[in-house]
């Protein structure tokens, strides 16, 4: 089931000189990754290597499936046999989350959409299907019918010391879950059960009141009464702090409200990605197109986070899809100025080095500078997506 070709606009020639030969690159070096790399699970490179699930959560680590989803759009793009086994590979260690998922979380999602649910789509593997229907259980389990959010995260004192909130965090919902509820769009498609809209579109509807902010502008957290549901509270997050505009959970608003347009029909969340996207867009028009960590932080010390560039991107381009012929011009060149600036300033070709895109930042605060400016595989992960769906050949994964 291919994503299909974005209705946009003749690139300049400059644009598809770029995407061609960056197409060209991208065929070279994950073809060497793939080789190397196989079935593990990767999350950032060490002297230009990659480690086998070198994350503090294990298996459940949210970005454990986009491994999977690199190898299944190069799938798609190539018809290479490879990329195919060693996704399903991956998702076979991926499928351990769903016998023991105390530790799963908002972002399960995250691991399989890019893996069982790509595979389910692509090749209709039943197996595949029903681990993502799990998932899908596990995500609508998280739901709080008082305050119609899915609840984030697990580890209560680790989170709340780190992300600095003063309420319990069993009543915190987050910027990022707006683009783990596809998972749950899919399962009522698959399943005829609406249950999993109808908390989908709770869960967006709240985050469309209380994260998104009137100039566009995001919250990453809000803590609202587990019990109740009362609004409570706007801990700082992965951002510079409380009030500040993370950049990442920008993204994530961006490509994530589209989506849920796509996959509802609602005008308001097109309007919402739209405010989103415009806010995003006016930023990084003063930062030569590469995206700080936030938005609102201090001038010093720059920081960058090349990943939110590649979510913003593709959201970018999905807006693309949902407008009319003027304004889907807009889109479309801002999505390539990101993806030319960070690729001209981050970007690894190196075909005998893994991870393609640096500049990633996992937040703001980052006391030993170990997560500031590295190499990430969700950056390439949406890079790749990005770059396929210029050249009309994607997976639609989300």
């Amino acid at each position: 089931m291919g994503m299909g070709n974005i209705n946009k606009p003749a690139l300049s020639l400059e644009n598809q000189a770029w995407l061609e030969q960056t197409y060209d690159k991208l065929v070279v070096k994950m073809k060497a990754e793939c080789a190397r790399i196989g079935t593990m699970i990767p999350y950032s490179t060490c002297d230009g290597k990659y480690h086998d699930l070198d994350v503090p959560g294990g298996i459940h680590f949210w970005t454990n499936g986009f491994w999977t989803g690199m190898l299944w759009q190069m799938y798609e793009a190539t018809g290479d046999e490879t990329y195919r086994k060693a996704a399903e590979g991956t998702e076979e260690r991926l499928a351990e989350i769903l016998v023991d998922f105390s530790n799963s979380d908002h972002d399960i999602g995250f691991l399989f959409l890019p893996s069982s649910v790509a595979n389910y789509r692509k090749t209709g593997n039943q197996e595949a299907r029903i681990r993502g229907l799990k998932a899908a259980q596990i995500l609508a389990g998280r739901y709080n019918p008082a305050g119609q959010f899915i609840r984030a995260w697990n580890d209560s004192e680790m989170m709340e010391k780190v992300m600095g909130g003063t309420v319990p965090i069993s009543g915190w919902m987050i910027i990022d879950c707006i683009i783990n509820i596809p998972l749950l769009y899919w399962a009522s498609k698959e399943t005829g059960a609406p249950r999993f809209t109808g908390i989908a579109l709770n869960h967006a509807r709240t985050a469309q009141q209380y994260i998104v902010r009137a100039d566009g502008s995001c919250n990453h957290i809000v803590a609202f009464d587990p019990d109740t549901g009362e609004f409570l509270d706007n801990p700082g997050g992965q951002g510079f702090e409380q009030g500040s505009s993370w950049s990442r959970g920008q993204s994530w608003a961006v490509y994530g409200f589209s989506l849920s347009y796509r996959h509802t029909g609602d005008v308001s969340f097109l309007d919402t990605a739209k405010k989103c996207a415009h806010y995003c867009i006016s930023n990084m028009a003063i930062t030569d197109w590469l995206p700080l960590v936030d938005y609102r932080a201090p001038l010093e010390p720059v920081k960058y986070d090349t990943t939110a560039g590649m979510i913003t991107a593709c959201g970018l381009l999905e807006l693309a899809e949902h407008v009319g012929e003027y304004e889907r011009r807009l889109y479309v060149e801002v999505a390539l100025r990101m993806l030319r600036a960070c690729d001209a300033r981050f970007a690894n070709w190196n075909p005998d080095e893994d991870s393609i895109m640096g500049g990633g930042t996992f937040f703001y605060h980052d006391p030993d500078g170990s997560n500031t400016e590295v190499p990430i595989i969700y950056g390439d992960y949406y890079f790749i997506e990005a770059i396929l769906r210029l050249k009309g050949k994607s997976l639609f994964l989300w």
